[in-house]
């Protein structure tokens, strides 16, 4: 199956999920587990990890963590028993709306607390107490960054397993509701599995547009990094769709949104509208292609952030 970047969306929708080997995902399980114990390493292993802690727990500990819980639980539970009026494709748009609230809460929180831990440090002094201990400058962005993460993951696994649990009561409820015959446990759990590709998919995005965040939030106050980042955020989905249907037509505008499109991440390769509405299973392939972009450009970020941060004045 050949595929580029620029089709990541038909990728998607290729793979069946019969056709796809059984080691492929025993390899992208690998490539998760690795990665997450590589986290815990860097957290508990380095100069960098007591940063991260440090940033982890006061994300966790401010209010707006446990609103964006309650607030994503909530909707999540509201949508799971609110009819869409969709003719039989409820679990479909259950499915999308699920995964945007687990989107735009771990958004928020990304956002806010690369805000509140690094542009307010630098404002209101504290980075340079940190800075005057052993710890450098690229050591405190990588950590600053790292917690953020680590934040981001507290608030949207639980939203994750809610919304599993949802989509798995949703199907034998719109069977009961509509009359029809009672599925079975493996319809359920078939159902489940489908979206839990498009959690690793909210996850990357996040990741990099917590990226850009933290290389706004060393030049830029609380208020700007917010604002600009969501820009980002609407921008690196729709620019990279019209760019590619050849909507712009007017010539100076079109080169505009190429080049907007070339450097802003595009965004459109984490969203799996698409997916959800074929029913089919994203492949680990398109998975592991969308974490290297997620690397590749959030490793750019990260080196944005250095370059920026470098020559700061703390004092």
């Amino acid at each position: 199956m050949s595929y580029s970047f620029a089709a990541f969306g038909l990728l998607a929708v290729e793979s069946v999920e019969g056709e796809i080997p059984g080691w492929q995902w025993w390899a992208t399980g690998a490539v998760v587990v690795a990665i997450f114990a590589g986290l815990l390493v860097l957290s508990y292993g380095s100069r960098t990890g007591v940063i991260a802690r440090a940033t982890t727990k006061e994300a966790v500990r401010q209010p707006l963590f446990l609103l964006m819980l309650l607030i994503g639980v909530l909707l999540i539970v509201v949508n799971t028993f609110l009819p869409f009026f969709s003719l039989g494709e409820d679990i479909k748009m259950l499915k999308d709306c699920g995964l945007a609230t687990i989107l735009i809460s771990g958004l928020l929180l990304a956002i806010w607390t690369s805000s509140t831990s690094i542009a307010s440090e630098i404002e209101g002094k504290t980075a340079m107490t940190l800075l005057s201990k052993p710890i450098t400058r690229r050591q405190f962005i990588i950590g600053k960054y790292i917690g953020i993460l680590q934040s981001t993951l507290f608030l949207v696994i639980p939203l994750m397993i809610v919304f599993s649990m949802a989509v798995f009561y949703k199907v034998s409820y719109d069977a009961q509701e509509s009359g029809k015959e009672p599925p079975t446990t493996a319809d359920a759990i078939a159902e489940v599995v489908q979206v839990i590709p498009g959690h690793g998919m909210v996850i990357l995005e996040i990741a990099v547009l917590a990226a850009v965040s933290v290389a706004i939030s060393t030049r830029m106050p609380m208020v700007v990094n917010m604002v600009t980042s969501l820009a980002i955020f609407v921008i690196g989905h729709i620019t990279p769709v019209l760019v590619q249907s050849g909507a712009i037509k007017i010539e100076i505008v079109d080169f505009m949104a190429k080049l907007i499109a070339t450097v802003l991440p595009n965004l459109d390769y984490f969203n799996m509208s698409a997916a959800v509405a074929t029913g089919q299973l994203i492949p680990p392939s398109y998975l592991l292609a969308a974490l290297a972009y997620s690397i590749v450009y959030g490793g750019a970020a990260i080196l944005l952030s250095f370059i920026l941060f470098e020559d700061r004045d703390l004092a």
